[in-house]
C-alpha cells in the first residue's frame, strides 16, 4: 500500500491565498462600512432640518435684521419662482424629474467630457447628489462617492420630488453667506424669492458652480457670461422661448447690497437683542435660528441716530488736537501704559432714544464705528454723569413739598458734608440765594449740595432708587453726579419726568416667536412709580427753563422748536459731555468721551459737545409731530404739600400762576 506524505504548497500559492483573504477582509470591511453609512428613517426626517436665521422685525412689524449662523431664510416651494426652480433644473439636472436620485447618461457624459479635455470640466452629480453630498462630506474618494450614491438614493425612496427640490433650493450655497434661494433673493436683489425675474433667477443658477467666483458684484463679467450659459441651457430643453431669451439678455440687472453685508444701521440695536435672546434661550437656540423676533426699533429714527453721531464726531474732531483724532483703531503692546492708551484712542459717542410712555427703545448708538469696537457704550459703560444727576436731587425736594419757586438759602456758605466743610466750586452763582428752577435751569453746582443737604442723604437716595439707580455712592458729592450710571438708564430716569413719574425699564425686544407659531416671550414690564405725577409735572416744567434760557439753549439756537426739557451735564476735566432731553413722545440721552476717561478739549462743555448730537437727531426723529406738551396731571391742586420746611423761604407766585392759590 502506498503511503501519502503531505507537501508543502509552493511558496506563490500560499501568497496568493493570502492576499485572497487580506482582500476579502478588506472589501468586507467596506462594505460594512458602507452599509453603516446608509442613514437610518430618523436620520433621513432630521435631514429637513436647517439651521435658518432669525428675523427681526421693526416696532411697525417690517423685517429690519437677521441674525443666522447661515444666512438662510427658509421657505416653501410655492414660494420660489418658478424662474429660477426652471433655471437651476436646467443648469445643475435637467433629467431630475426621470432619474432615481443618479443619472448615468449625465454621468457617462461627465465622464467623455473630462476624457476630452483632459480635466474635470463638467459634473455628473444630480441635485439629489449635491444634497446627499451635505452630509457625507465632499472629499475626493471612492467610498464617499458610494455613500453619496446610497445616501441619494435614500432620499430619494423618502421624499417626493417636489421635497427634495424644495430641500435643495432652501439649503444649497449661493455666496455672499447666503443659504437658500430666499435669502439669495434678498442679499442680491432686495426682493422675495417669489419675485424673480427670469434674469435675476438666471444669474442666481449660474453661482452654484462657483459662487465666489461668479459673484456679480466682485466679478460682474464672468458672472454675465456664466448667466448667457444657463440662459442658453434653458432653451435647449425648451424650459423658456426664443423670446422670453432675447429678453432675458437684454434686461440690466442692478444688484442689490442687502443681506450680503451687514445691513447699513442699527448694529449696536441688532448686536444687543442678539445678546439678549442668547442669554434668555441660550447659543443653540439663537444659532439653530427661525425665531421671529419682534423688536422696537423705528428704522426712521434709527439711520438719524447714526447719521447724528457720525457728523457730530466728525465736528468735534476738528476742533481737538491731531494727536487725539486717529481714524483707525490704534493697537498697542501689552506693556503699554494706561494714559498711552488714553492718548492713543478713538473719540467715542452714544445715544438711545426710547419711547416714555413704554420704554421702548426706538434706536441705539454704543460708538462711532461697529465694525471697530462692538462695545455698546449706550447700555454697557458706567460713567459720571456730573450735572445730569441734579434734576434727581430736585425731584426729591418736590417731592418733599417744595415748588419750583422756593428759594434756595446760604448758598455762599459751607456745607458740612463728613464733618468737613465744603464749598463747592460754582460758576453760576453770585448771590446767596436762587429759586429751585433758576438753580436748575443755571446748573448750580452749590444749589444742588445745599438741596441735598436740607433734603437729607438718605432721602435722596432712597428717591434715586425709585429712579433705578441702585448702586450710587452714598455721599454729598453724588449731588453733582459723582456716581456712575450707564446712558440706557439716566435715559429711562428723565422717562420719569414726562410720563407721570412712572418709570420704564427700557426694553428692545416686544415678542419671540419661533417656526412653529408658539410665542417664547412677550415683553410684559410694568412700570415703576418713581415719584408723583404732580412731581414729574413741575420737573418738567423746571427743565423746559434748561433748554428755552439755560445750559441747553444750544437746542434752540440750532433751530429745534418742539416744546422739551432736558439737562447738560460735563464731568470734572471735560471728560464726559451730556445731554438728557425729552418731548411728551420722546426721551433721548447722548455721551461723548472717550473709553478711557481723558479730557475732550479744553473747556469742553456739554453745551457745546452734547446738545448739538441731540438737536441734530431730534429734529430728524421729530419731525411732523406737533408742538404739544405734557398735561397737566388732574387732581394736582389737592396733591401739593403748601408748607416747605423752614430752610426754604417761601416767594409767593409760582403757586398761584399754576395750581391757582398762594403759599
Amino acid at each position: 500500500m502506498a503511503s501519502i506524505s503531505w507537501q508543502p504548497r509552493p511558496w506563490h500559492l500560499r501568497a496568493g491565498a493570502i492576499a485572497g483573504l487580506v482582500f476579502l477582509a478588506v472589501f468586507g470591511w467596506f462594505v460594512l462600512d458602507l452599509l453603516g453609512s446608509i442613514p437610518s428613517k430618523k436620520e433621513l426626517r432630521a435631514f429637513s432640518d436647517m439651521a435658518t436665521a432669525n428675523i427681526l422685525f421693526d416696532a411697525a412689524d417690517r423685517e429690519v435684521f437677521t441674525i443666522a449662523k447661515e444666512q438662510r431664510i427658509e421657505v416653501p416651494l410655492a414660494d420660489i419662482s418658478p424662474n429660477l426652480i426652471k433655471a437651476v433644473i436646467a443648469i445643475e439636472d435637467r433629467r431630475f424629474f426621470d432619474h432615481d436620485g443618479f443619472d448615468p447618461i449625465r454621468i457617462l457624459g461627465s465622464a467623455i467630457a473630462v476624457v476630452r479635455a483632459g480635466e474635470a470640466v463638467q459634473g455628473g452629480s444630480t441635485i439629489t447628489q449635491q444634497l446627499a453630498r451635505q452630509s457625507v462630506g465632499r472629499e475626493k474618494t471612492l467610498s464617499r462617492k458610494l455613500r453619496e450614491l446610497l445616501f441619494a438614493a435614500q432620499l430619494e425612496h423618502h421624499y417626493t420630488k417636489n421635497e427634495i427640490l424644495e430641500l435643495y433650493l432652501n439649503k444649497v450655497y449661493f455666496g455672499s453667506g447666503l443659504y437658500g434661494a430666499e435669502a439669495a433673493a434678498r442679499g442680491y436683489f432686495g426682493k422675495k424669492a417669489s419675485e424673480l425675474s427670469l434674469g435675476e433667477a438666471s444669474l442666481l443658477a449660474g453661482l452654484l458652480k462657483a459662487p465666489s467666483s461668479y459673484d456679480p458684484s466682485q466679478a460682474p463679467q464672468k458672472a454675465e457670461s456664466r448667466q448667457a450659459v444657463v440662459l442658453k441651457a434653458m432653451l435647449d430643453c425648451k424650459a423658456i422661448t426664443k423670446e422670453q431669451y432675447d429678453a432675458a439678455f437684454k434686461t440690466q440687472i442692478e444688484i442689490y447690497d442687502g443681506l450680503r453685508a451687514e445691513e447699513p444701521y442699527g448694529q449696536y440695536f441688532k448686536e444687543e437683542v442678539r445678546r439678549q435672546l442668547v442669554a434668555q434661550f441660550g447659543h443653540e437656540k439663537v444659532e439653530q435660528g427661525g425665531l421671529k423676533v419682534y423688536t422696537t426699533i423705528d428704522p426712521y429714527m434709527q439711520r438719524a441716530a447714526d447719521a447724528a453721531v457720525d457728523q457730530s464726531i466728525a465736528e468735534i474732531e476738528k476742533s481737538l488736537p491731531k494727536r487725539k483724532t486717529p481714524r483707525d483703531p490704534v493697537r498697542l503692546g501689552p506693556g503699554a501704559k494706561r494714559q498711552d492708551l488714553a492718548q492713543g484712542q478713538p473719540l467715542q459717542a452714544a445715544l438711545i432714544a426710547i419711547d416714555p410712555d413704554t420704554g421702548a427703545v426706538r434706536a441705539m448708538v454704543g460708538g462711532r464705528d461697529f465694525r471697530t469696537s462692538n462695545f455698546n457704550r449706550a447700555t454697557l459703560a458706567k460713567r459720571q454723569p456730573g450735572s445730569a444727576f441734579k434734576p434727581f436731587v430736585y425731584a426729591a425736594a418736590v417731592e418733599d413739598g417744595f415748588g419750583p419757586d422756593d428759594y434756595i438759602e446760604g448758598l455762599d456758605e459751607p456745607v458740612e458734608a463728613s464733618n468737613v466743610a465744603w464749598t463747592p466750586d460754582d460758576e453760576h452763582v453770585d448771590e446767596g440765594e436762587l429759586t429751585l428752577r433758576e438753580g436748575l435751569r443755571l446748573s448750580s453746582n452749590r444749589a444742588a449740595v445745599r438741596l441735598l443737604a436740607t433734603i437729607g442723604l438718605r432721602q435722596t437716595m432712597k428717591q434715586a432708587r425709585g429712579f433705578g439707580f441702585d448702586d450710587l455712592p452714598a455721599v454729598p458729592s453724588v449731588a453733582l453726579g459723582s456716581g456712575e450710571v450707564t446712558l440706557s438708564s439716566i435715559t429711562a430716569a428723565y422717562g420719569a419726568f414726562a410720563n407721570n413719574g412712572e418709570v420704564f425699564h427700557p426694553h428692545l425686544v416686544r415678542r419671540v416667536v419661533d417656526r412653529d407659531g408658539q410665542v417664547l416671550y412677550e415683553n410684559r414690564d410694568t412700570p415703576q412709580q418713581a415719584i408723583r405725577p404732580v412731581t414729574a409735572y413741575l420737573m418738567a416744567d423746571m427743565l423746559r427753563g434748561v433748554i428755552d434760557g439755560g445750559t441747553g439753549y444750544g437746542v434752540r439756537q440750532m433751530g429745534f422748536s418742539l416744546p422739551a426739557a432736558g439737562k447738560t451735564g460735563t464731568t470734572n476735566d471735560y471728560k464726559d459731555a451730556w445731554f438728557i432731553g425729552f418731548t411728551p413722545s420722546l426721551v433721548t440721552g447722548v455721551w461723548v468721551g472717550y473709553d478711557q476717561p481723558q479730557t475732550i478739549r479744553r473747556h469742553g462743555y456739554a453745551a457745546e459737545l452734547a446738545v448739538p448730537l441731540w438737536t441734530r437727531f431730534m429734529k430728524v426723529a421729530t419731525k411732523g409731530m406737533k408742538p404739544v406738551w405734557i398735561e397737566r396731571p388732574r387732581g394736582a391742586i389737592r396733591d401739593v404739600r403748601v408748607n416747605p420746611p423752614p430752610v426754604l423761604e417761601s416767594k409767593p407766585g409760582f403757586w398761584t400762576r399754576v395750581f391757582g392759590f398762594g403759599r
